[in-house]
Order: structure tokens, then C-alpha cells, then sequence
């Protein structure tokens, strides 16, 4: 197996674990943008896996490894090291006891590298769910709302000893599972505006810019755009009740064709005048070309959303739904709703807001489908203003805060819980004044 050379910045080694914890595969394409990153900066992210052990569920797909070195033994070249994992408490913490004590699938990797370096040169990164910066009573709320409470009775049972005490359960497991008493681990919460609530209730979090998708999909967008064809992540399973809605919104316009990349058979129209197609995956170069060059695209999640804003073009946004008719509600719609306020606050007109709103929710489907396919002018005019806003300049960009975490860990002298400390308050040693 090749040696690696020593690291061109000295003094650190970068152990990328990915993994899926929701239901979508953007867990896992997020730790790889990161590692992306750090890569583009010079540094080399190695993949770390004993013998014997498979990877995670679906670490092996359609995904570029080109630029991490896969090892079956740890060989540090550094004296300090960083892990980057998606929500380090449910995929790298060990077993413990008690209901939901599983350890987490780099569990093993992660003490093996702790105990390689010693705990006080090793960083773990944890990035958590994006946009997912709500109060305890907020989060409870949601979980309520997403369980079937209808908006009027969530109003009053926010004044209920019972909703008290949920919320302050969930704020004692948040906190116990996060891991936010472990001295090295910093757990990083992307999104598009800070939240100065969740900062006060977990000041431990450290709220950042997106950690953008490699440039490779905004040069896709170079290439002439097709107005003709449409592509659709369509990752939800109730992604499939919006397809005759879809379909009779493109009849008749200039769109003849529909690409779809979903995890599961996918249900296409019958008999219609539209060309459509359904993959399991593509790989990354195919998606990226296909992704930038589409007219239209419907994206989920969070990565291919910021794919989308990334090309600044035109997109709709369905991360599902559950219940039917007047409970019809959305599942974890907090990141369009994020960039919806943050569009707002930025001045972005109500009509689009809505529109982007309402097809996450399932309503207007055909007519706002219709709209975006047949009027030039919602295309040009949809918004492509940044939605980020209100962090410090070094925190704005996610990928550029990452790079400086690791430069600055690197040459530091500090342990790594008195470096997590520093990154927390923002402030400390000239070698992190900037993180």
C-alpha cells in the first residue's frame, strides 16, 4: 500500500468518517464536500478502516474518493490529528449504557485514532444537521407538529406543565447524546442566519456558513443550459404523489424531459407527451453535468439545495410529507424554511417566497411547475442573492472556516479541549483569533 507523504502543512492528519444518520445520502456528501475542502487547502484525507470491518451503509456508493486515501491501519504522519464525522453522538460515540447506548459505526475508528494521537491531539469535528438550530421548546414543538398536532392546539399545549417538561427532557438528552461534555469534540452547525436563541441555550455550538459543494457542479453551469430538460432529486418516499401534478404542469410547455435520480422504484406517468427517466444514482461527473445544465431543478435535503443556490438558477424545493388531506404536514421542513427567512430579510420578493414554500409543502404543484416551465421571466428574475448573513466574515463560509480550524490546530500548542474552548468564545491566541 503507498506511504503517504508528510502533510504540506505540517502537523496534522485529517480522518474523514462518513456516514448516513437521516434517511438521505447528504450525511455522507457532506463529510466528502469537507474533506473537498481541506483537500483544495493541502491537506490529505485519509479514509480509515480496520480489516474486517465494512463501511457504513452506503459509503461505497457513487462517490469521488479520488482525492482520500483509503487505509486499513493507522501510520500517523503528524502529531495531531482531526476526525470529521456527521453528528459525532449517534456515528462515532461508543457504547454506553441504557436505552439508545449503540455505539456508532466509527465508534471503534474514532478511539483507535484518539488513542493513536492521545485525546489531547485529537480534534473531532462534528457536523450537525443543517439548518437545525431550534430551541428546546421549538424542537418540541416540531416534534409535536410532525406527530399530527394541529397548529392551533401546538398554540396552547406550549403553556401545558406536560410541553414544559418534554422540552426540558429533550434539553437534557439534546445535550447528553451531542456529547457536548466531551473537551475535544466542536460541533459545528451550518446554516444560512445564526440563531442567537440556540446560541444561548447551547452556547458549546458553533454556528457557521454552509460548507459549500465542490465547484465542480458551478462549472457545470457553464455549459449552455437546456430548458428542455428538468432533473429531480427525489430522495423523499412521498416524492412520488407529486408526479401527476408535475407532469400536467409541463404539458404544453417547452420542457420534453424529466430526469430523476431517486433511492427507490420510482413511479413514472403514463402516456405522457413528457420523456422520463428514473436512475438509482449517477455518478458524481454525470449528476454534476446533468445537475448544471438542467432548466429546472427539484432538490431535498440539504446538499443538492446548496448545489442549487450555488448555480444560482432556478429550483423547487420537497423534502416530503406525511398524513393526507387537512393533516397533510411537512417532514423536516426547516431548511427551506430557513432560506425562506433568509431570503426574505434580504428583500427577495413575496411571490417566489411563496412559490417555494408552497411546492415544499405539495400545494399548486402543477401551477407553480407550470409557471417555472413556461414564463421566462419567473426564471429570470428567480433569486440568486446569497441567503447567508449575519456571521462574522471568517465564519461566513463554512469550507474557509474549516481550512482556518485545521491550520490553526495544526501549529497550536494548546490541548484540544482548551483549542475547543477558544473556538466557542470566538476569540483567544493569535494562532484561532480568527475562528
Amino acid at each position: 500500500m503507498r506511504r503517504r507523504a508528510p502533510s504540506p502543512r505540517g502537523g496534522l492528519d485529517i480522518y474523514l468518517l462518513p456516514a448516513v444518520v437521516g434517511g438521505g445520502l447528504g450525511d455522507i456528501a457532506e463529510v466528502l464536500d469537507a474533506g473537498s475542502a481541506l483537500a483544495n487547502a493541502g491537506f490529505d484525507p485519509v479514509l480509515y478502516r480496520p480489516p474486517g470491518r465494512r463501511l457504513p451503509a452506503s459509503v461505497d456508493g457513487p462517490w469521488d474518493f479520488s482525492r482520500v486515501e483509503r487505509r486499513t491501519s493507522l501510520e500517523p504522519t503528524a502529531k495531531r490529528a482531526i476526525t470529521i464525522t456527521p453528528s459525532w453522538g449517534v456515528s462515532a460515540a461508543r457504547e454506553r449504557p441504557g436505552r439508545l447506548g449503540r455505539p456508532g459505526p466509527w465508534a471503534r475508528e474514532a478511539s483507535d485514532i484518539e488513542e493513536r494521537y492521545g485525546p489531547d491531539s485529537t480534534l473531532h469535528i462534528s457536523l450537525e444537521e443543517f439548518a437545525r438550530t431550534l430551541t428546546s421548546p421549538d424542537e418540541n414543538e416540531e416534534r409535536w407538529r410532525e406527530g399530527g398536532v394541529a397548529a392551533r392546539a401546538k398554540a396552547h399545549d406550549r403553556r401545558t406543565t406536560r410541553f414544559r417538561d418534554d422540552a426540558l427532557e429533550f434539553h437534557r438528552a439534546y445535550r447528553e447524546f451531542r456529547g457536548f461534555d466531551r473537551p475535544n469534540l466542536l460541533h459545528l452547525y451550518q446554516t444560512f442566519r445564526a440563531s442567537a436563541p440556540f446560541a444561548r441555550e447551547y452556547p458549546e455550538a458553533v454556528q457557521i456558513g454552509p460548507i459549500w459543494p465542490p465547484t465542480r457542479a458551478a462549472r457545470a453551469g457553464v455549459a449552455p443550459v437546456d430548458p428542455s430538460t428538468w432533473i429531480w432529486y427525489a430522495s423523499p418516499s412521498s416524492s412520488a404523489a407529486l408526479v401527476e401534478a408535475i407532469d400536467a404542469g409541463l404539458r404544453g410547455s417547452p420542457v420534453t424531459r424529466v430526469r430523476v435520480r431517486s433511492p427507490r422504484p420510482f413511479p413514472l406517468p403514463s402516456y405522457s407527451p413528457i420523456r422520463w427517466s428514473a436512475d438509482p444514482a449517477f455518478v458524481s461527473s454525470e449528476w454534476s453535468r446533468e445537475f448544471g445544465s438542467a432548466g429546472v431543478r427539484i432538490v431535498t435535503g440539504s446538499r443538492t439545495l446548496l448545489e442549487a443556490l450555488r448555480l444560482r438558477s432556478p429550483f423547487l424545493y420537497f423534502n416530503g410529507t406525511m398524513g393526507a388531506g387537512p393533516r397533510r404536514r411537512r417532514h423536516r421542513p426547516e431548511k427551506i424554511q430557513a432560506l425562506i427567512r433568509a431570503w426574505g430579510a434580504r428583500g427577495v420578493s413575496g411571490p417566489y417566497l411563496r412559490d417555494l414554500d408552497d411546492f415544499s409543502r405539495g400545494r399548486r404543484v402543477a401551477e407553480i411547475v407550470g409557471r417555472a416551465a413556461t414564463d421566462g421571466e419567473w426564471r429570470r428574475r428567480f433569486p440568486r442573492i446569497s441567503p447567508v448573513s449575519g456571521f462574522s466574515m471568517h465564519r461566513e463560509d463554512g469550507g474557509r472556516f474549516l481550512v482556518s480550524l485545521a491550520r490553526s490546530f495544526a501549529n497550536d500548542t494548546a490541548t484540544a479541549g482548551e483549542f475547543v474552548r477558544r473556538v466557542r468564545v470566538g476569540g483567544g491566541r493569535r494562532s484561532s483569533h480568527q475562528l
